[in-house]
């Protein structure tokens, strides 16, 4: 058992309580790794996409969902960002960089954004480890890179399917045309290219009082504020830009 400075029986009472619970924690998130990776096949993909990318001379090309997978790297991680924003969203748009250039309904989705800002430092790791990461928008291409550049990102591939039915075939888009944030995970094997998870969790009724936490677990800037007193602020939500400046 360990202890802190000045700190009561009683604190170190509640606390070794907690920390029971977060060896079952733990313990739990393992299982649930687990049982994701014995999942069965999924579903063949319907058709090597075709997405709008720059290429390596940084023109704008046309890129397969096949080309998204360096050779010996069998899974892609694929963020679908909501970019164009939902029609629903009241947050303010951004008033900085060429992003400010489009109009409200054209605008990304602040907390999609905010969460793409903590991937892209992740990224150049994961790719080492031996996966592969995109991120997926259905605005034009001009738009995604040019968000990608007002936001300092360096790591992440940024591809745009304003051309293809892709977002809508993954369920990253609803009828009416509104984008979903959807984290979806593809592999390669030796019959081709198969659809393996996707985060299902945001499309279940979340539990009272909170969102769907679909990615919880790996959403850095949520997780870290729930190791705090205060927690999750109850009205707080990210935005572009605060105090009139971006943040990246």
């Amino acid at each position: 058992m360990i202890t802190f400075p000045n700190e009561s029986a009683r604190y170190r009472t509640a606390r070794e309580k907690l920390l029971l619970k977060e060896i079952e924690l733990r313990r739990v998130m393992e299982e649930v790794a687990v049982a994701r990776r014995a999942l069965p096949p999924g579903g063949l993909i319907r058709q090597d996409y075709v997405f709008d990318a720059l290429g390596p001379d940084g023109k704008p090309a046309k890129l397969k969902l096949s080309e998204l997978f360096a050779p010996g790297k069998d899974s892609l991680i694929l963020y679908n960002m909501m970019f164009p924003r939902h029609p629903q969203e009241t947050r303010d748009v951004a008033t900085g960089g060429d992003t400010a250039k489009l109009a409200r309904q054209d605008q990304p989705c602040p907390s999609c954004t905010a969460l793409l800002d903590q991937f892209d430092g992740a990224v150049g790791h994961l790719e080492v480890a031996g996966f592969n990461f995109a991120v997926v928008a259905k605005t034009a291409l001009e738009n995604l890179v040019t968000l990608g550049r007002d936001r300092g990102w360096r790591n992440m591939r940024l591809v745009s399917s304003a051309s293809n039915s892709f977002k809508c075939d993954y369920n990253a888009e609803d009828a009416d045309g509104a984008q979903i944030p959807l984290l979806s995970v593809f592999h390669r094997d030796a019959d081709g290219i198969r659809h393996f998870w996707s985060s299902e969790l945001g499309f279940a009724p979340p539990e009272p009082g909170q969102d769907p936490r679909a990615i919880g677990t790996c959403e850095i800037l949520w997780n870290l504020m729930d190791f705090t007193p205060d927690g999750r602020p109850g009205t707080w939500r990210e935005q572009l830009q605060y105090g009139g400046a971006c943040c990246h």
